[in-house]
């Protein structure tokens, strides 16, 4: 699932009119890049959810043919919140383990790592997966500890003061049930959910260290179009 149903505030004025999944870095819209990436690691069953001018999204995109993809669309009218959209879009993402990737960031993260993942998480009883990055420049606090491969809450005393947070990349991996209790159409975000889990110790992770752009300025659109564009004439 990728999450395309935000408003993109911090966007604007370049989201007044253009959805901000829609917003072009390398000469292509952000959300392309995830589909051709998830496309390319054998995933090409898709739900993209949509509120702000969604129709222009599923205008762009269609059906998914084009990318070797299958696209179904969750409208959701008004933006649910991450927690909500995915509970709204259940029944579209099936009874197994599934990714979510939020629709406004970069990053060259390798999604076949997903099809490993999801089948350690269906295998283990963990509820979710989280790839977490380092920390930018405007999240310099983190979110989340990693150690060993688990994410542990910040009062956890396998801990020590050199374990400083990671930011959460909006990657994931979660089970269905997880989302179960939320009722269809309710708004809720997801980090208390995550928290809760975290606390249970059901929630394993991974550090990802190369590149990732949250998208959240006009500016950082800008530095990473730039960035995009000097890599691909590199290669």
């Amino acid at each position: 699932m990728i999450l395309a149903a935000g408003r993109g505030e911090r966007m604007r004025p370049l989201t007044d009119r253009t959805p901000k999944p829609l917003l072009e870095v390398g000469g292509k819209p952000l959300i392309a890049w995830h589909i051709e990436n998830l496309v390319r690691a054998g995933i090409c069953e898709l739900v993209i959810n949509h509120a702000h001018l969604g129709a222009q999204i599923e205008k762009a995109l269609g059906g998914g043919s084009r990318f070797g993809a299958n696209i179904q669309y969750s409208s959701e009218g008004k933006a649910l919140e991450t927690a909500g959209g995915i509970a709204y879009a259940l029944h579209l993402l099936g009874d197994e383990p599934f990714a979510v990737i939020n629709g406004d960031i970069w990053s060259d993260y390798d999604f076949s790592y997903l099809l490993k993942h999801a089948a350690a998480l269906q295998a283990s009883g963990d509820t979710a997966h989280l790839v977490l990055v380092n920390n930018p420049p405007q999240h310099l606090n983190g979110d989340f500890h990693l150690l060993n491969g688990r994410i542990l809450p910040t009062n956890d005393q396998r801990l020590t003061t050199n374990d400083s947070k990671l930011t959460f990349s909006g990657i994931g991996i979660y089970q269905p049930g997880l989302f179960a209790g939320i009722p269809r159409g309710s708004i809720a975000p997801l980090a208390p959910l995550l928290r809760a889990q975290i606390a249970l110790g059901k929630i394993s992770g991974e550090h990802h260290q190369g590149l990732w752009v949250d998208v959240g300025t006009p500016q950082r659109l800008a530095e990473l179009d730039t960035q995009v564009r000097s890599l691909h004439n590199a290669s």
